[in-house]
Protein backbone atom coordinates (compact mmCIF):
# COMPACT_ATOMS: atom_id res chain seq x y z
CA UNK A 1 0.00 0.00 0.00
CA UNK A 2 0.91 3.22 -1.19
CA UNK A 3 2.39 5.73 1.97
CA UNK A 4 -0.09 8.15 0.61
CA UNK A 5 -2.74 5.59 0.26
CA UNK A 6 -1.82 4.02 3.88
CA UNK A 7 -2.15 7.77 5.67
CA UNK A 8 -5.09 8.37 3.90
CA UNK A 9 -6.65 5.40 4.77
CA UNK A 10 -5.74 5.94 8.64
CA UNK A 11 -7.71 9.11 8.58
CA UNK A 12 -11.29 9.30 9.90
CA UNK A 13 -14.98 10.22 9.22
CA UNK A 14 -15.51 12.94 6.53
CA UNK A 15 -11.92 14.28 6.36
CA UNK A 16 -11.03 10.91 5.15
CA UNK A 17 -14.32 11.02 2.81
CA UNK A 18 -13.11 14.39 1.26
CA UNK A 19 -8.95 13.14 0.75
CA UNK A 20 -9.84 10.03 -0.87
CA UNK A 21 -12.26 12.21 -3.29
CA UNK A 22 -9.30 14.60 -3.68
CA UNK A 23 -7.00 11.34 -5.03
CA UNK A 24 -6.05 11.76 -8.76
CA UNK A 25 -8.24 10.48 -11.48
CA UNK A 26 -5.77 8.34 -12.74
CA UNK A 27 -4.43 6.47 -9.94
CA UNK A 28 -7.30 4.17 -9.91
CA UNK A 29 -7.06 3.13 -13.19
CA UNK A 30 -3.14 1.66 -13.01
CA UNK A 31 -2.00 -1.62 -11.60
CA UNK A 32 1.80 -0.02 -11.47
CA UNK A 33 2.29 0.78 -8.46
CA UNK A 34 5.44 2.56 -6.21
CA UNK A 35 6.45 -0.34 -4.55
CA UNK A 36 9.69 0.57 -2.48
CA UNK A 37 12.35 2.88 -2.12
CA UNK A 38 16.04 2.60 -1.05
CA UNK A 39 17.21 5.95 -0.48
CA UNK A 40 19.79 6.10 2.16
CA UNK A 41 21.94 2.95 1.35
CA UNK A 42 24.30 1.87 3.96
CA UNK A 43 27.71 2.80 3.36
CA UNK A 44 29.28 5.95 2.65
CA UNK A 45 28.03 8.44 0.45
CA UNK A 46 30.09 8.68 -2.44
CA UNK A 47 30.84 9.18 -6.54
CA UNK A 48 30.95 5.39 -6.56
CA UNK A 49 29.02 4.10 -9.26
CA UNK A 50 28.04 1.08 -7.18
CA UNK A 51 27.07 2.99 -4.20
CA UNK A 52 24.96 5.29 -6.00
CA UNK A 53 22.76 2.23 -8.11
CA UNK A 54 22.30 0.75 -3.98
CA UNK A 55 19.91 4.05 -4.35
CA UNK A 56 16.86 2.52 -5.99
CA UNK A 57 13.20 3.17 -6.60
CA UNK A 58 10.86 0.00 -6.84
CA UNK A 59 7.98 0.05 -9.26
CA UNK A 60 5.64 -3.49 -9.77
CA UNK A 61 2.92 -4.30 -11.96
CA UNK A 62 0.27 -5.68 -9.80
CA UNK A 63 -2.04 -6.11 -12.57
CA UNK A 64 -2.92 -8.96 -15.40
CA UNK A 65 -1.89 -6.78 -18.30
CA UNK A 66 2.05 -5.58 -19.51
CA UNK A 67 1.90 -1.66 -19.02
CA UNK A 68 3.89 0.44 -21.52
CA UNK A 69 5.85 2.57 -19.26
CA UNK A 70 7.39 5.05 -22.17
CA UNK A 71 6.92 8.42 -21.35
CA UNK A 72 6.10 7.69 -17.72
CA UNK A 73 8.05 9.61 -14.94
CA UNK A 74 9.70 9.13 -11.58
CA UNK A 75 10.28 12.42 -9.67
CA UNK A 76 11.11 13.87 -6.75
CA UNK A 77 10.47 17.54 -4.98
CA UNK A 78 13.97 19.15 -6.12
CA UNK A 79 12.44 18.14 -9.88
CA UNK A 80 14.73 15.48 -10.25
CA UNK A 81 12.87 13.52 -12.99
CA UNK A 82 13.91 9.90 -14.62
CA UNK A 83 11.41 9.51 -17.81
CA UNK A 84 11.05 5.53 -19.31
CA UNK A 85 12.40 5.59 -23.04
CA UNK A 86 10.36 2.44 -24.31
CA UNK A 87 10.11 0.09 -21.82
CA UNK A 88 7.26 -2.51 -20.58
CA UNK A 89 6.66 -3.84 -17.16
CA UNK A 90 4.61 -7.50 -17.85
CA UNK A 91 2.35 -8.60 -14.71
CA UNK A 92 3.67 -9.49 -11.40
CA UNK A 93 6.77 -7.88 -12.33
CA UNK A 94 9.30 -5.46 -10.53
CA UNK A 95 11.07 -2.85 -11.90
CA UNK A 96 14.37 -1.75 -10.19
CA UNK A 97 15.02 2.47 -11.14
CA UNK A 98 18.94 2.84 -10.26
CA UNK A 99 20.01 6.32 -9.57
CA UNK A 100 23.79 5.84 -11.17
CA UNK A 101 24.81 4.51 -14.31
CA UNK A 102 24.12 0.89 -16.28
CA UNK A 103 22.82 -1.03 -18.90
CA UNK A 104 18.78 -1.04 -19.34
CA UNK A 105 17.09 -4.62 -18.85
CA UNK A 106 13.94 -5.89 -18.48
CA UNK A 107 14.28 -5.54 -14.09
CA UNK A 108 16.59 -2.63 -13.97
CA UNK A 109 17.04 0.63 -15.67
CA UNK A 110 19.71 3.42 -14.98
CA UNK A 111 19.13 7.32 -14.23
CA UNK A 112 22.78 7.57 -15.13
CA UNK A 113 23.88 10.59 -12.58
CA UNK A 114 26.83 11.08 -10.51
CA UNK A 115 25.06 11.89 -6.83
CA UNK A 116 22.18 10.72 -5.07
CA UNK A 117 18.44 11.84 -5.41
CA UNK A 118 16.70 10.63 -2.49
CA UNK A 119 17.00 13.28 0.23
CA UNK A 120 18.14 10.74 3.58
CA UNK A 121 15.64 13.19 5.84
CA UNK A 122 12.45 13.22 3.90
CA UNK A 123 11.25 13.61 0.21
CA UNK A 124 8.28 12.22 -1.81
CA UNK A 125 8.70 9.95 -5.06
CA UNK A 126 5.87 10.59 -7.33
CA UNK A 127 5.04 8.15 -10.23
CA UNK A 128 3.33 9.97 -13.37
CA UNK A 129 2.27 8.76 -16.91
CA UNK A 130 2.98 9.98 -20.29
CA UNK A 131 -0.17 12.63 -19.55
CA UNK A 132 1.47 13.75 -15.91
CA UNK A 133 -1.24 12.54 -14.17
CA UNK A 134 0.02 10.96 -10.63
CA UNK A 135 -0.72 7.78 -10.49
CA UNK A 136 1.05 6.87 -7.44
CA UNK A 137 3.12 8.60 -4.50
CA UNK A 138 5.83 7.82 -1.46
CA UNK A 139 7.09 9.86 1.16
CA UNK A 140 9.07 9.73 4.22
CA UNK A 141 9.74 12.24 7.03
CA UNK A 142 12.80 11.00 8.73
CA UNK A 143 16.44 8.90 8.62
CA UNK A 144 15.00 5.79 9.51
CA UNK A 145 16.37 2.74 7.81
CA UNK A 146 17.32 4.33 4.67
CA UNK A 147 13.67 2.39 2.95
CA UNK A 148 10.88 2.85 2.86
CA UNK A 149 7.96 0.23 1.79
CA UNK A 150 5.44 1.99 -0.77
Amino acid sequence: MGATRYVLACLAGAAALTALAAEPAGAASSSVRLYKVVYNPSGTDTHANSQLNREYVVLKNGGKQTVKLAGWTVRDTKRHVYTFATFSLKPGKYVYIHTGRGTNTSTNVYQGRGWYVWNNTADKVSLRTTAGTTVDTCQWKHAGSGHVAC
